[in-house]
This record gives C-alpha cells, sequence and structure tokens, in this order.
C-alpha cells in the first residue's frame, strides 16, 4: 500500500510538482478567499518546517496546493508524520526514499491501520432492489454484519461488528460493488475520494501479486 501511495500520487517521485511552496501557499492564502483560512494555517506551518528540517524556502517546490516531496504532504502532515527514516538529522521528502517511505508509513500508522486486516473486497446484491444500502461514504458507516442484512454479499473473515462500508463504482464492464473496512477508511484520511482509496488498493495487490511472481521465478 506505501508503493501504491507513492506510483498514485507522484508517479514514484517522476511528477512532485514544479511549482515555488511559498508561493503557492501564499497566492492561496491571500487570494483565495473560500479557503484562505487553511491556507494561511499551511503557510506558516511550512514557514516553521523550512527552519525545522534547513529547508530553503525560496526553493522549495511543489504541488499548485503546496503538497510536498514523493508522498505530497502538506506542511501540517509533513511536521506531524513525516519520520527520518535514514537516520541523518533530517526529514527529506523529496529526495530520501528511506525518509518518504518510512514517512508514509507512519502516517497510515497513525491514522489507525491495523497490519494484517483487509482493505476491500468484491461484492454482490442477493437481490437486486436491496434498502438500505447507500454508497459514497469514506467512513465506515456499516458493519460487516450491517451490510450482509441489507442485502450485500461478501467473503471476510472479520466479525460481524467489524466496521464497513458500501462501494458502488463504474467499472470497465457496468457496476462493479464491494466492502470496504477500517483500513479502506484510512485510506480515505491520506486522500478523501473512495476512487483515490480504491486505486492504491488495486495497485497495491497488483505491485504484491508481481513481487510473489518475480520472487517464485
Amino acid at each position: 500500500m506505501i508503493v501504491a501511495i507513492l506510483g498514485v500520487e507522484t508517479f514514484y517521485g517522476r511528477i512532485t510538482g514544479k511549482i515555488r511552496v511559498i508561493d503557492a501557499l501564499s497566492t492561496l492564502a491571500f487570494d483565495y478567499p473560500p479557503r484562505s483560512s487553511y491556507f494561511r494555517a499551511e503557510l506558516e506551518q511550512f514557514l516553521l518546517l523550512t527552519r525545522e528540517e534547513a529547508v530553503d524556502p525560496a526553493v522549495a517546490t511543489g504541488s499548485y496546493a503546496g503538497a510536498m516531496g514523493y508522498p505530497q504532504f502538506m506542511p501540517r502532515s509533513y511536521r506531524a508524520y513525516a519520520v527520518d527514516g535514514d537516520a541523518d538529522g533530517r526529514r527529506d521528502l523529496w529526495s530520501s526514499t528511506d525518509d518518504v517511505i518510512a514517512s508514509v508509513a507512519n502516517y497510515l500508522a497513525e491514522h489507525g491501520w491495523r497490519a494484517g486486516e483487509p482493505v476491500v473486497v468484491p461484492a454482490a446484491l442477493d437481490y437486486p432492489d436491496a434498502e438500505g444500502l447507500v454508497a459514497g461514504s469514506i467512513v465506515t458507516d456499516e458493519t460487516v454484519g450491517s451490510l450482509r442484512a441489507k442485502g450485500l454479499e461478501f467473503d471476510t473473515t472479520l466479525a460481524d461488528d467489524a466496521p464497513a462500508l458500501f462501494i458502488d463504482v463504474a467499472g470497465n464492464d457496468g457496476p462493479e460493488l464491494r466492502a470496504g473496512f477500517h483500513n479502506f477508511a484510512v485510506i480515505t484520511r491520506y486522500n478523501r475520494s473512495v476512487l483515490y482509496a480504491l486505486a492504491v488498493n488495486d495497485l497495491g495487490e497488483a505491485i504484491e501479486k508481481r513481487v510473489a511472481e518475480d520472487a517464485g521465478q
């Protein structure tokens, strides 16, 4: 999942943004009224970050919104969750892959990732007109038991009271139904989108399968 997040976010560091972070944040902080308070806070966090990590604020680049490095952390998340994976005394998300990997792992862990638990599984409806199944939530507003009681069929070893959510998205061959669990909701803390979390999960599973196949050769 860590490798998949880095792939989805920046194509493994190839597309990290070329806008000066201080310009992006200053523009949004003072010339974008709908979210000015948010970006003023992020600008403050960025200036504190550059002092702490010895980063030149006039040189650091990122996205149009001020997200930085391989994992595209905003300044507040950078200060809160980035870690020094290579033990060189700095948290460098632009060029230290050890720091990048450790920081994404720490972000997931701090948001409650449960090792060994599933993220999402395929599902089907027991009957076409199941009532009470509402898709689109990024929080686990159901349980395994409640989804099954409402007509969703899926396989999991999680208990009936385990948190869950219903997913209904458009696939290449029509609607795709899935049941998401706690770890799915954790991924959406990185980006608040059902499609984002699905992309990360599907890419992560493909990577895991490829690694296993290569190891068996």
